[in-house]
């Protein structure tokens, strides 16, 4: 085991081989998600983003190798200890017709009950503190079904925040919202990460959010690690044209200096700027 590694990592894998049947999604995988940081997996459809975030979970089981999470290999761990260390939230989550906010997030101490221990004063405190920093407070009563869709995702989100895991697996948070709930979303797991130094993984379309929001990125193609580490050093036209098959100008994002990816794809090639005679020319007109 590298020791290195695992003090400064919440999740490893160790040669992770992921199958759905006879195909292979993933071969002699080696990963770390650094501790404390935001973990953001880009890529093209259909190439195991998703599947990969679920087998980090324990919700598929790896065909060879370890998932190493927080120091113990995450197969040895019950069920409701892997529950108390990381929480996901899949894309596109469902409740049950009528179920409130404040129903949904208290599924969040499920980890926490037993015939034992039933529910607690501290349980009480979690859902307070998961539905205050969510902002959803105002919204305790009212239905899940009813909200709009930033105030769903921020809905689930708190449930995750229930479980008071230092770990949140989000697969796909800002699907099917507008860019105003996108950027509610993003900047609600920044917060958590900053202020509550939770580690955050997700898996996002937006290369531009990505950028903007994580620490560190992971490329995914032809089932492997294409490319690994801040945005500034991953994301360049080299590697936009070999995951994405896409042309494009990598240029600086003028407000947070992170990668911008400006694409044109090859149809149809980049106008050439005007001569500055001519743009001061039609300034002056």
């Amino acid at each position: 085991m590298n020791l290195q590694c695992a003090d400064c990592h919440s999740i490893r894998s160790n040669g992770l081989c992921l199958r759905y049947g006879e195909t292979t999604i993933f071969q002699e995988l080696n990963l770390c998600i650094p501790q404390g940081k935001v973990t953001v997996f880009i890529g093209s459809n259909g190439c195991g983003k998703s599947t990969l975030l679920r087998s980090l979970a324990r919700l598929l089981k790896p065909h060879s190798g370890e998932i190493i999470l927080d120091g113990s290999d995450i197969s040895s761990l019950s069920t409701k200890d892997v529950a108390r260390r990381l929480a996901i939230l899949p894309q596109g989550p469902s409740a049950p017709e009528g179920l409130t906010v404040l129903q949904l997030v208290k599924q969040g101490r499920y980890p926490y009950q037993n015939w034992l221990q039933q529910w607690s004063e501290k349980d009480e405190r979690m859902v307070r503190k998961a539905l205050e920093l969510t902002h959803m407070t105002d919204l305790a009563e009212r239905s899940v079904d009813s909200l709009s869709g930033g105030q769903r995702q921020r809905a689930w989100i708190a449930m995750t925040l229930a479980q008071e895991t230092p770990t949140i697996l989000l697969d796909e948070p800002t699907t099917y919202l507008d860019l105003a709930h996108q950027i509610e979303v993003l900047d609600l797991l920044h917060e958590l990460n900053v202020h509550e130094n939770r580690t955050i993984v997700m898996v996002l379309h937006d290369i531009n959010l990505a950028c903007r929001y994580a620490h560190n990125i992971v490329a995914v193609k032809d089932r492997k690690v294409w490319s690994e580490g801040p945005p500034s050093d991953v994301v360049t036209e080299k590697l936009i044209r070999e995951v994405f098959d896409l042309e494009c100008r990598v240029i600086e994002d003028p407000l947070f200096f992170t990668p911008m990816v400006v694409p044109y794809g090859k149809g149809k090639t980049p106008v050439q700027a005007p001569a500055a005679s001519v743009v001061s020319k039609a300034a002056a007109i």
